[in-house]
């Protein structure tokens, strides 16, 4: 009763799902899919309904782990509109794949295009024809889809390999369709992938920064022959390599208070609550996007969270952090952007516009690998202040007035 009530006040001020995430996610965060529905406009997914606009908005708002959950209510239960319900969460992990994502219909009409969904990729020189169903029940026809690709390349103008079929189904037992496919004459381009499978890969692109990471999970979406296992190699070793890479950079002796007596560096994870403090901090919702970067749902806001453990020495504080091209090239072409400095708890984080760190670089010293180089952030606290220590020649700049209280 409390949630109606709150949500009727949330309508009576014209506030979106979306506004009231923003505002009080503990409001929604345990709610059935179903229920954050039958709240949004008038309660029923319609094409270009203010429900369905709402609901839309609402899912670009939200963690990943939510839309993981609404995938579940939407496979576990009947309820009206959980294959439509189920059609804009995947869309919505289109999104976060790094595809730019055409919502489709939910109902066929004639003139339009009745795919669920068209990923274009980041080039804007293809696409996949997205297709979800909850379950392999009732045979799918594939020549709809095929006629689909087919207008879509005409209307686009692309090449003939250029766009593909993805078909994401509700359940993991797909022998059925898959027999169906195989047995069809559109085999080369249609891929089949699990609900569950299709999340998997978002939670890995979420909990890595390999840059190239992104592009091999896109194409492994694609149809290809897989009597060579490269790509597939690829995609697993990339991960692994991005996590053995923060693995291997460690701080130098001068971070370490005994350098003697080298301990193994520990890598820690601290960073979706120091995301939580600055979302406060600078009142916008953040979402995911990596392991270290997080953003706005329009990404006009990313942050670049880094985290390290406390080195204590006989006097002060230290905390070391690795700073990588690539994460610098990630927070251009936004209109703001912060670097966010977990000091070994989000009980101390430094929040430093990208404007203001970027000039710091110069300054610092940097570790040169053979197929790689990262700048060394070197922060100490000495009674309550902050300041970032750089190579000989180059002052030491005062870090305190960045702390976020």
């Amino acid at each position: 009763m409390l949630f109606r009530c709150i949500l009727s006040k949330a309508a009576d001020n014209a506030m979106s799902l979306a506004e009231l995430w923003k505002s009080k996610p503990s409001n929604l965060q345990n709610k059935h899919v179903q229920q954050i529905i039958s709240f949004a406009g008038a309660g029923r997914l319609l094409d270009a309904s203010e429900t369905s606009k709402e609901f839309r908005g609402f899912l670009s708002c939200i963690p990943s782990d939510l839309l993981q959950r609404y995938g579940k209510d939407c496979l576990g239960e009947s309820f009206e509109d959980r294959g439509l319900a189920l059609q804009d969460v995947i869309n919505e992990v289109g999104v976060r794949l790094g595809f730019s994502v055409n919502a489709g219909r939910y109902r066929g009409t004639s003139g339009e295009i009745g795919f669920d969904g068209l990923w274009v990729f980041p080039d804007k020189n293809g696409a996949v024809v997205v297709e979800v169903k909850t379950t392999d029940a009732y045979k799918i026809d594939l020549s709809v889809l095929a006629e689909y690709r087919r207008r879509v390349l005409i209307e686009n103008q692309w090449p003939e390999d250029s766009v593909s079929m993805l078909i994401v189904l509700g359940s993991e037992d797909t022998e059925n369709l898959e027999a169906q496919i195989r047995g069809s004459k559109f085999a080369w381009h249609i891929r089949l992938i699990s609900v569950d499978a299709l999340l998997r890969l978002l939670r890995l692109k979420e909990e890595t920064d390999d840059p190239n990471l992104l592009q091999r999970i896109q194409n492994i979406l694609v149809p290809r022959e897989f009597t060579k296992l490269d790509a597939i190699i690829d995609l697993v070793f990339s991960a692994a390599q991005d996590v053995r890479e923060g693995e291997a950079a460690a701080p130098p002796e001068d971070v370490i208070a005994s350098p003697s007596h080298k301990p193994k560096f520990v890598p820690v994870a601290f960073h979706q609550q120091c995301i939580d403090v600055v979302s406060k901090h600078i009142g916008k919702a953040l979402i995911k996007r990596s392991k270290s970067r997080f953003s706005t749902s329009d990404n006009a806001t990313a942050v670049l969270c880094l985290v390290s453990r406390e080195f204590d020495g006989p006097t002060k504080t230290n905390y070391w952090f690795a700073f990588h091209p690539h994460q610098k090239e990630a927070l251009r072409g936004t209109k703001e952007s912060y670097v966010a400095l977990g000091c070994g708890s989000a009980r101390q984080i430094l929040l430093i516009p990208t404007g203001e760190f970027e000039p710091w670089l110069q300054g610092m010293n940097i570790t040169e690998l053979e197929d790689r180089h990262y700048w060394h952030i070197s922060i100490f606290r000495e009674q309550g202040e902050f300041a970032l220590h750089r190579k000989k020649g180059f002052a030491r700049i005062d870090l305190t007035k960045y702390l976020v209280r």
